[in-house]
């Protein structure tokens, strides 16, 4: 059966030049295990932010200054939930996290990111009267198998820094 309720185990992480925060669903069992967002091995979000940016993610240390230098923030949607496995379909019985708090705290913060369709969805159920931009970026689980690596990184690179250029 599943976990029981678990609670969020990471703060945001977010600075004061912000401007992009990327939401996802809850923290994989391997991150939770790690102490870490997208902390499993085979997911592939630290890879894609290091083929768009060109520094490396291989360390913590490492992760929260690239977060830094791309003005990117990250945070899940929810709070608190139960499930069965690492995967969004198997999360149920989900409380969200205080998104609108965070923005107000943050309004450098000028859009949202979702990677996953879980959060997306969260979001705009809770959310939606809010008035701030939303992107979603594929999912960097390998388990979507739909795009490759780089199809993913085009669009990583193309919402995150190159439509932030042209502003």
């Amino acid at each position: 059966m599943g976990e029981g309720r678990l609670e969020h185990p990471f703060k945001p992480i977010v600075y004061r030049d912000t401007d992009t925060l990327i939401l996802g669903s809850f923290p994989s069992i391997d991150s939770f295990d790690k102490g870490f967002y997208y902390a499993h091995p085979r997911n592939q979000f630290w890879k894609i932010l290091t083929m768009i940016s060109g520094y490396p993610s291989l360390i913590k240390d490492q992760k929260y200054w690239l977060l830094k230098k791309l003005h990117i923030g990250l945070w899940d949607v929810i709070a608190s939930c139960s499930r069965e496995n690492s995967l969004d379909s198997s999360l149920y019985d989900e409380e969200v996290n205080d998104i609108p708090s965070l923005l107000e705290v943050y309004p450098s913060i000028r859009r949202v990111a979702f990677t996953g369709r879980k959060a997306q969805t969260l979001f705009e159920a809770n959310f939606g009267h809010m008035e701030i931009e939303r992107n979603y970026l594929p999912s960097p689980s390998a388990a979507y198998a739909r795009m490759n690596i780089e199809e993913k990184a085009a669009i990583y690179k193309e919402l995150l820094l190159e439509r932030k250029e042209n502003r």
